[in-house]
């Protein structure tokens, strides 16, 4: 299933622990480390938001119907899933009175300062992870994957699963027909595709319209919960075939976030082939970009010259050897890297000018570069019984599961 996502290969050797983490939410607390707006007068109330089974796009939209504003007047700096423990700032342009009035289940708001700006995304230097692995068949096995990991220094930084979906991992899919200006089958994918790994009825009822494109036979079938499927399958059985605009119904937030995860599958792809080629994560050889941090818009070519100052650089945590977000102003690397990039993009018949997505053009991506490699520092661990406790901090746009999946080597329903 991993493959389905780009991911094919691991970076550590031998028998995985197995296991399962987030048995329950407490199992997996994640905390933003936040880049703080400064304290102002403004109509922006800062908060402390603690979250419980609640993922961001959702938590948002419930929080602005209690609160009576827009989704758009909510600010945060990442997302979170839903299976999990969350801490995070937020922004809300709403009086004081109604925030604090904000009851929704398992949340809990503290209104911290006023600031005269919103929170934006990517305003925080990364996140705080305390994490349970249960059921653990082979402990004697971790302590073989941390030698590994502390001795390389860190591991790939593959995007993780929760990128396109735990139970349905289809928003690359999604993506990439959007891409493609195929939006009725971006919008069937995201609304319709079943997955063996979803609850019954909600596989039910997908494959039910899959196989039928009844729309209003579906909105009597479909679960309350889906209510995003919902909209826009309200939408279509009172708008046939208007595509875009069910589309649109979604958070403009979401629908960019397919556009990133087909990114994202390429890059996961990109890196698991230098893997299975042998080449280093933390070194940098001829023809690789390095950057200066875990995600960056310009990097350096390394050649002849250069290649053992950087690296010496890269050993004192000062840059990282990096693979193509492919978007329309991506550099590609040169050398062995660049056959990589280039042949990854061959393979899944995309081009670079694809991204401009002049139909869409809100969603437009020029890509960017990205470190191959998360260096790991001061990670903390006990073992109790069969279960492994995990504790440890990742710059931003890095995942968790990335680091665990080393450890587990488990299906991609134990993440």
């Amino acid at each position: 299933m991993e493959e389905s996502i780009g991911i094919s290969v691991y970076l550590t050797k031998g028998e995985g622990i197995k296991g399962k983490i987030k048995e329950k939410a407490e199992d997996f607390l994640v905390e933003e480390v936040s880049v703080y707006p400064k304290p102002s007068k403004g109509k922006h109330v800062v908060a402390r938001i603690e979250s419980k089974n609640w993922e961001t796009n959702k938590l948002i939209e419930n929080l602005a119907r209690v609160i009576k504003t827009s989704p758009k007047a909510i600010g945060y700096a990442g997302i979170k899933d839903k299976r999990a423990v969350s801490i995070q700032l937020m922004s809300f342009a709403s009086p004081l009175q109604r925030i604090l009035n904000a009851g929704l289940r398992d949340v809990k708001i503290e209104p911290l300062y006023i600031t005269n700006k919103p929170l934006m995304r990517g305003m925080l230097y990364g996140n705080k992870f305390n994490t349970w692995i249960r059921n653990v068949e082979n402990v004697s096995s971790f302590y073989k994957i941390l030698k590994e990991i502390e001795e390389y220094g860190g591991f790939p930084n593959f995007f993780g699963v929760q990128r396109f979906g735990i139970a349905r991992p289809i928003t690359h899919i999604v993506g990439k027909y959007l891409i493609e200006n195929d939006i009725e089958k971006a919008v069937m994918t995201y609304i319709a595709e079943p997955f063996e790994g979803e609850d019954e009825e909600s596989y039910k009822a997908r494959k039910f319209l899959m196989e039928t494109h009844d729309f209003e036979e579906a909105l009597k079938i479909y679960p309350k919960k889906l209510n995003f499927e919902r909209r826009i399958i309200e939408h279509l059985s009172k708008h046939p075939n208007d595509w875009e605009n069910a589309l649109k119904k979604l958070p403009s937030n979401l629908i960019r976030i397919f556009v990133h995860a087909y990114q994202s599958y390429l890059f996961n792809k990109i890196l698991s082939m230098r893997i299975k080629r042998g080449l280093p994560i933390n070194e940098a050889i001829i023809g690789d970009i390095v950057i200066k941090d875990v995600s960056a818009n310009e990097g350096t070519y390394v050649n002849e010259k250069n290649e053992r100052r950087v690296n010496k650089e890269m050993k004192k945590g000062k840059c990282f050897v990096s693979g193509a977000i492919i978007g329309y102003a991506t550099n590609l690397a040169e050398g062995e890297m660049g056959e990589i990039e280039s042949k990854v993009m061959e393979e899944e018949g995309v081009e670079a000018a694809k991204f401009k997505m002049p139909y869409m053009p809100w969603l437009a991506s020029p890509g960017m570069r990205r470190s191959l490699f998360v260096p790991l520092k001061n990670m903390k661990w006990k073992i109790d019984g069969n279960s492994v406790f995990l504790q440890f901090f990742l710059p931003k746009g890095c995942y968790a599961t990335s680091l665990l999946r080393e450890f587990m080597k488990a299906d991609i329903y134990s993440y």
